[in-house]
């Protein structure tokens, strides 16, 4: 909705009664459901001079619900709105300023520091006053990204990834984490940027695997689950696409992921995943010239303890193992 209403060619008087409206259904917004309309008000206010106005008139407010009183300090909903309106309005000292009045450090709202600060040209400024921001219930990665920003926007590309490509780009996937840096990294190759990242997370190699997979570091990605676990099931879908094409690699999954299943990981696993596993090692280890006593042996070796899952394996196979 924001991009829409800052575009709209409209005038002056037209867009000041449609910023009133949108003020006052932030002020109704009890949930609230257009909180984070007020990040965008410079941009609504589409003029410097009217974000100005819209500074002028929401900063009182702010500074007496900064003011400190016994109880504490009040909430203002125009706080952000606030903010962008100087921010638009290029009083970048302003932001700095009434920044410097808030009851609290609190990167929701110093994050407009930051911006004020990289406006004004002080951008290693800007970084210092974002890493002052940290504290234990702000966003790091947040935090990280604008720093990162800042450093790439410098041509600084080696230092913004030494510091905050990690963080900064952390995704609900670990394969989505590894391809937003490399595609914000072009210049660092691969292998080296997937070793920093297993390097990041001690405990959770195995995790990344679909990750070097998907990179075509097939030797990485098969060191990395014979030692540390992994999802079975994603263990299980590599070796059934890479059976033909790649019977070897697919091999060292299949046996992977019925290694892991026996060692009690993986979701719920039921005898249908432990079949599908066996079924797409068998065709792997065909398809590698490996006889089939010779992958029998292998996996009744795996299934051979005392462990609920491994018993659970033992049971499952045991008609294909003749165990």
């Amino acid at each position: 909705m924001a991009p829409i209403i800052a575009k709209a060619d409209v005038s002056h008087a037209t867009r000041e009664q449609w910023l009133e409206r949108l003020w006052q259904a932030i002020q109704d917004d009890q949930m609230p459901y257009i909180e984070l309309l007020g990040e965008h008000w410079g941009e609504l206010c589409h003029a410097p001079e009217l974000a100005s106005h819209w500074a002028d008139l929401l900063q009182p407010t702010l500074k007496i619900a900064w003011k400190p009183t016994p109880s504490g300090h009040g909430y203002f909903k125009g706080t952000s709105a606030c903010m962008a309106a100087l921010l638009a309005a290029h009083r970048f000292n302003d932001v700095l300023a009434l920044l410097d009045k808030a009851p609290f450090k609190w990167w929701h709202y110093r994050q407009w520091g930051v911006k004020a600060l990289a406006a004004l040209g002080k951008k290693a400024e800007a970084i210092r006053y974002a890493e002052d921001s940290r504290g234990l219930n702000d966003p790091g990665w947040q935090i990280a990204e604008a720093c990162e920003t800042l450093l790439l926007s410098s041509g600084l590309l080696d230092e913004a990834y030494q510091r905050y490509a990690v963080e900064a780009n952390q995704k609900t996937t670990h394969l989505a984490t590894f391809r937003a840096i490399i595609k914000k990294y072009p210049h660092k190759e691969p292998q080296d940027i997937l070793r920093d990242l297993i390097a990041s997370t001690p405990g959770d190699e195995g995790k990344w695997f679909a990750a070097a997979k998907d990179a075509g570091l097939f030797d990485l990605a098969i060191e990395l689950v014979k030692r540390n676990p992994a999802d079975p099931r994603t263990l299980t879908r590599a070796t059934r696409d890479f059976a033909e094409s790649k019977p070897d690699f697919a091999l060292s999954c299949g046996v992977a992921a019925l290694n892991w299943m026996a060692l009690g990981y993986g979701y719920e696993i039921t005898g249908g995943d432990v079949l599908d596993a066996w079924s797409a090692t068998s065709l792997a280890a065909s398809k590698s010239g490996i006889d089939a006593s010779s992958i029998k042996a292998q996996i009744r070796e795996i299934v051979s303890g005392q462990q609920p899952g491994q018993q659970f394996l033992k049971r499952v196979l045991g008609q294909h193992l003749s165990v």
